[in-house]
C-alpha cells in the first residue's frame, strides 16, 4: 500500500513539473534539486520589470500563506478553513497565491512585523520614506551573484517577463505517464484569452512600482 501511494504522488508531481515546464507561470524558474527527488524541487522568483525588485532573483526565503496551512478550524488566525489547505490545490495554485501576495501584502497579519511597518511607511509615504527602498536594492544586487552561477538571465523588461511557452500537441512518443494530460482541441476563445493574458501578464500598477 506505501508503495502504491508513494508512485502516487510520484506521477502526480511529475505530471505537475511537466505542465509547468511546458506552460510557466511568469516570473518564476522552476527545477528539481536532484533530477532522482521528485519532492524537492528549487523555486526562484524572478524581481518584476518597473518595480523596486527589477533584476531580483530570490530562491531562498519563507511566506506565509493561507492555502498552505493545514484545514484545521483556528479561530485566532482570522483565516476561514476554505481558504487553507485543500486537495485541489497544486503548484501552480501555489505559485499564483504566491504573486498575489508579492503583489498586495497582508499587513494586517504580517509574518515579519517589522518589514511590514516599513512597507507600509514606504508605500504611505509615496516612496519619501527610503528604508524600505534601500533594502530591496540591497537584496537584488546580492542575488546577482546566484544567478550567474546558475547560469541564469534574468529578465528586465515586460517581454522577456510575460514569456509563456505554449504547450505543444501530443505525439505517438509521448511518454505514455503523460497521455491525455491535455486536451488537443482549444476553441478559439480560450486562445484569444491567453494572447489577452500573455499581452498583459504584469500590471504596472501592482506594489513596489512607485519611485523612491
Amino acid at each position: 500500500m506505501a508503495q502504491q501511494q508513494v508512485s502516487s504522488s510520484q506521477k502526480a508531481l511529475m505530471l505537475e513539473l511537466k505542465g509547468l515546464q511546458e506552460e510557466p507561470v511568469e516570473g518564476f524558474r522552476i527545477t528539481l534539486v536532484d533530477e532522482s527527488d521528485l519532492y524537492n524541487w528549487e523555486v526562484a522568483i524572478f524581481g518584476p520589470p518597473n518595480t523596486l525588485y527589477e533584476g531580483g532573483y530570490f530562491k531562498n526565503g519563507d511566506v506565509c500563506i493561507s492555502i498552505l496551512h493545514p484545514p484545521v478550524d483556528d479561530p485566532q488566525s482570522g483565516e476561514l478553513p476554505s481558504e487553507r489547505w485543500n486537495p485541489t490545490q497544486n503548484v501552480r495554485t501555489i505559485l499564483l497565491s504566491v504573486i498575489s501576495l508579492l503583489n498586495e501584502p497582508n499587513t494586517f497579519s504580517p509574518a515579519n512585523v517589522d518589514a511590514s511597518v516599513m512597507f507600509r511607511k514606504w508605500r504611505d509615504s509615496k516612496g519619501k520614506d527610503k528604508e524600505y527602498a534601500e533594502i530591496i536594492r540591497k537584496q537584488v544586487q546580492a542575488t546577482k551573484a546566484e544567478a550567474e552561477k546558475d547560469g541564469v538571465k534574468v529578465p528586465t523588461t515586460l517581454a522577456e517577463y510575460c514569456i509563456k511557452t505554449k504547450v505543444p500537441s501530443n505525439d505517438n512518443s509521448s511518454d505514455l505517464l503523460y497521455d491525455d494530460l491535455y486536451d488537443d482541441d482549444i476553441d478559439d476563445e480560450d486562445e484569444e484569452e491567453e494572447e489577452e493574458e500573455d499581452a498583459d501578464c504584469y500590471d504596472d500598477d501592482d506594489s513596489g512600482n512607485e519611485e523612491s
